[in-house]
């Protein structure tokens, strides 16, 4: 077992602790808001040095785990008992990817004045909700049993409720019940899961949980395991998992849909490597995992192409890329882990970053709709933040995009399956159709001139016709249309420069994510930090 100094647990609870204790303190300051805007950014901020030392730790020493309340193991028969938190290079790593968008998710949020066209918006309560989300994102990454990983979803569901209906217009109601609906259905099965999991093993400490599941039946492991990746799947928008998702995340405002559409499919993602590698290696499902990943990849990616709104087409897209984690998660090898990982940390960059471009487009031409828009070249600012990571996402050389595909199509021929071989034609057929979805993106929104749209002389009527589609507000009826404030551009500015980093320093990042996937796939390494090496 590693040797663990004594403050290093105090550093792991650090990510979950900080954002809880600085959304009590910010609920309080409710009408102090010049007080909780520090607030929330320093403990976002002190959430990342935490998260980055902790990177560096697993890098250099392995594996550290930590059981909250002092109960330890104490001889029960059913394992450890309280809470287990875990931090590998895995969960590290997705730690620092993630503290790096909520912050900047976060001051982009500040800049933008939190409301995003109407006056009538309970902004005191956005903060808060803000950092318990963040909590739950930490909280998930970090768990070692699976009620508490539980725990942290429907934390990240109560809170992404409140965010996703903030302003409480029509449209925002209905894609938040559709979401909580779907929501619930999920936590159900999960629930059924764990109570599945429990009679099965008699514990839900993880560690303890892969030992016993040796000892399971192969049809019972099997059972248990589909019950666990529906539940997971749901999370992660996986087809036929994933109509949910285009339906409810472009309602919300543009923060809220970025850090959305970033980090919360990635915590589905992030659960079921945990359950692939850790309680179910053998890969008795795989099969099933890559006809669902060609499936969302394919599926994913036609919904794009017919859509007019870059809200809604990047939420197709956003699917569409769940399926290349899938597949290569689903190859069982040490390769093609580590090739999805870094594709998740490429893919969390990239997508939070278009959509904050999306908020700076709707700041400048007051809709986000490709039927209004045109003439955004005039702003060779936002066409170089919007360029970059678009091609960025096709896959386009020498970006971490093209990087990440490349490797999980390698892992693939490595495979050398009929289906693997499918799945590989499959991911370039997806790869080439999301470069035509960002090319119709850039040659109508910002090539075109606006009068030549369709829709583009609305721009000339009274402002209630500047209705925007998929949102319900009104952009003219508001004073900073056509002006992007450098809140809003600084963080967008360092998002992209956040995904270059992973295309300038690609080869040090696959040293880590080959370490990170090489550890994940020897269980003993998680299992003996947990339960110590006489377990």
């Amino acid at each position: 077992m590693t040797p663990q100094p004594s403050w290093v647990p105090v550093l792991i609870v650090l990510p979950t602790l900080v954002p809880i204790v600085a959304a009590a303190l910010t609920l309080l300051l409710g009408r102090s808001p010049r007080i909780q805007r520090p607030v929330t950014v320093g403990a976002i901020l002190t959430a990342f040095i935490a998260s980055c030392v902790l990177l560096w730790l697993t890098n250099e020493y392995g594996t550290f785990a930590v059981n909250i309340g002092g109960w330890g193991d104490r001889g029960f028969p059913n394992g450890p008992l309280g809470i287990t938190l875990v931090v590998d290079q895995l969960a590290a790593l997705m730690l620092v990817v993630s503290t790096i968008v909520l912050l900047c998710v976060v001051v982009y949020a500040i800049g933008q004045g939190i409301r995003d066209g109407t006056t009538h918006q309970p902004v005191s309560i956005f903060l808060p909700t803000y950092l318990i989300l963040t909590a739950g994102v930490c909280n998930a990454f970090l768990a070692g049993d699976l009620f508490n990983l539980f725990v942290s979803f429907e934390v990240l569901l109560a809170s992404s409720f409140v965010l996703l209906t903030l302003g409480a217009s029509a449209e925002r109601v209905r894609a938040g019940a559709s979401y909580v609906m779907v929501s619930m259905v999920s936590s159900l099965i999960f629930l059924s899961g764990i109570a599945f999991a429990y009679a099965t093993t008699g514990t839900l400490n993880l560690a303890e949980m892969a030992a016993r599941l040796d000892d399971v039946p192969d049809g019972t492991r099997n059972a248990l395991y589909a019950v666990l990746l529906v539940a997971f799947g749901i999370k992660a928008a996986v087809f036929p998992l994933s109509s949910w998702l285009p339906d409810s995340y472009p309602t919300a405002p543009a923060p809220v849909t970025a850090v959305f559409a970033g980090l919360l499919t990635k915590v589905g993602v992030y659960a079921i490597v945990r359950a692939h590698t850790l309680l179910f290696p053998g890969g008795s499902l795989d099969t099933m995992l890559l006809i669902a990943g060609l499936a969302t990849m394919l599926i994913g990616i036609f919904g794009a192409i017919a859509q007019s709104d870059i809200k809604r087409l990047l939420s197709f897209t956003l699917v569409s890329h769940i399926g290349y984690m899938v597949f290569g998660i689903a190859l069982s090898s040490r390769f093609g882990l580590s090739a999805a990982i870094y594709y998740v940390a490429h893919h969390i960059l990239v997508q939070t970053t278009l959509f904050l471009v999306v908020g700076l487009i709707e700041r400048q031409a007051g809709s986000s709709s490709l039927r209004r828009l045109g003439g955004l070249m005039a702003s060779p600012v936002l066409a170089a933040l919007f360029l970059i990571p678009a091609l960025n996402l096709g896959g386009i050389p020498p970006f971490s995009g093209f990087v990440g595909k490349v490797a999980l199509l390698e892992a693939g021929v490595q495979d050398g399956s009929v289906l693997a071989w499918i799945l590989v034609a499959g991911s370039v057929v997806t790869s080439l159709l999301t470069l035509y979805v960002v090319a119709r993106v850039w040659t109508k929104g910002f090539w075109r001139p606006r009068a030549d749209a369709p829709e583009g002389d609305l721009s000339d009527k009274a402002p209630s016709a500047l209705l925007d589609e998929s949102t319900d507000v009104a952009f003219d009826d508001r004073d900073d249309v056509g002006r992007m404030p450098a809140g809003m551009v600084a963080p967008t500015v360092v998002m992209v420069v956040a995904g270059l980093v992973l295309t300038l320093f690609a080869g040090p990042i696959f040293g880590f994510t080959d370490r990170a996937a090489t550890d994940i796939t020897d269980r003993g390494i998680y299992i003996e930090a947990v339960l110590g090496s006489d377990r």
